[in-house]
């Protein structure tokens, strides 16, 4: 273990008070509906994430948002940050990133200071997308940015197939061989946004954002998303 890592592992994990264990990011609708059944198909879903949907932007917006602090580009910084609630495409996709990313900030602020967040707050004082939380708080700490887009990325799918095995569409174990079966996918994903700039989001993950939109009218939820 480095003091590279150290950071982020705690930052990432699901002791740090942001509440991801809270949000199924839609997971929930698609088992609801027979869409999620299983472990191929749950890999298969949070690969498409990772290379077409709202892990691929998050990803991008990360790396834009680390580079910004780094620049001290106050402008880019809060582009990023516009760009990050206006890609959430539902009310529950909103919520779930701003109630993590305040809650991230806030945290932070608290148990690890650093004056980025405090150029965060002077250059975007509304609501703080997550992926653009945790980007500003690793630049702010000299954290490198691949390791900081990988760490991020692999908590992004430890948390949704957490929520998978709390639903029932895998176990434990199977659960374990998902991710460890989308960590090369994950690799790929950080390397090439690591010099990426917001031109090149965007996103054809379809199934997944109409599944959020369905759970927000969801009669019996064990999520909030």
């Amino acid at each position: 273990m480095t003091g590279v890592q150290l950071p982020l592992m705690i930052w990432l994990s699901p002791s740090f008070p942001v509440g991801g264990f809270a949000y199924s990011h839609g997971l929930e609708s698609a088992f609801e509906t027979g869409d999620l059944t299983d472990a191929p198909g749950l890999e298969d879903w949070l690969g498409a994430l990772v290379e077409h949907g709202s892990l691929r932007n998050d990803l991008i917006l990360f790396a834009v948002a680390w580079r910004a602090v780094g620049d001290g580009d106050a402008k880019g910084l809060a582009e990023a940050a516009e760009l990050a609630l206006a890609l959430a495409n539902s009310t529950e996709r909103r919520l779930e990133t701003v109630t993590q990313g305040n809650a991230f900030v806030a945290a932070i602020a608290a148990s690890w200071p650093c004056t980025s967040i405090e150029a965060l707050k002077a250059a975007w004082p509304g609501d703080v997308a997550y992926p653009v939380a945790v980007a500003v708080a690793a630049s702010g700490h000299g954290l490198p940015l691949l390791p900081s887009l990988e760490a991020f990325s692999l908590a992004f799918v430890a948390n949704l197939v957490s929520a998978a095995v709390r639903l029932g569409i895998v176990g434990q174990t199977d659960g374990q061989r998902v991710t460890a079966g989308l960590a090369p996918l994950l690799r790929s994903a950080a390397a090439r946004a690591e010099a990426a700039a917001l031109d090149a989001l965007g996103s054809c993950a379809f199934r997944s954002d109409l599944a959020a939109l369905r759970h927000e009218t969801q009669y019996s939820r064990l999520f909030r998303s």
